[in-house]
């Protein structure tokens, strides 16, 4: 990570069992993998960016997210371990509609006008475009 100046480092086959952070020497490390040393993925931190690490996420032993919170805005990190080419398609659609349920269900925003922030809601379903608000809406910050 030193000599290619890397601040971040998404690795896949760590073969590690479970999931958890943990610190390797200056860095700091978030993994998920599975009992049977098989895949597994995980997002390395350098020092300095572990500082803004707000959350990380194992979800599966394919999928880790990890969420930096910094000004001027945060950051999302998604990293994946998708199912080879030759895979099942029913797996392959598994897959990615569990990374979709799993990062995008629970998401909350605020609105932000004339300077001032709302508290963080819920986003639902969509959003009715004659309201009044609609205009205000696509200013969301996550």
């Amino acid at each position: 990570m030193e000599r290619m100046k890397l601040n971040i480092l998404e690795l896949a086959e760590i073969r590690w069992t479970g999931a958890s952070s943990m610190k390797l020497g200056s860095k700091t490390i978030i993994y998920s993998g599975r009992h049977t040393h098989e895949r597994g993925v995980g997002i390395l931190f350098d020092v300095t960016t572990a500082k803004s690490l707000g959350s990380g996420c194992p979800i599966s032993d394919r999928v880790v997210v990890a969420k930096l919170v910094d000004k001027p805005l945060n950051v999302g990190i998604i990293q994946l371990y998708a199912p080879a080419s030759d895979s099942e398609d029913v797996e392959v659609e598994k897959f990615y509609l569990r990374v979709i349920r799993n990062v995008y269900w629970d998401q909350t925003a605020s609105v932000r006008s004339e300077g001032e922030r709302s508290d963080f809601k819920p986003i639902k379903r969509g959003v009715w475009q004659g309201c009044v608000m609609s205009p205000d809406l696509f200013n969301l910050y996550m």
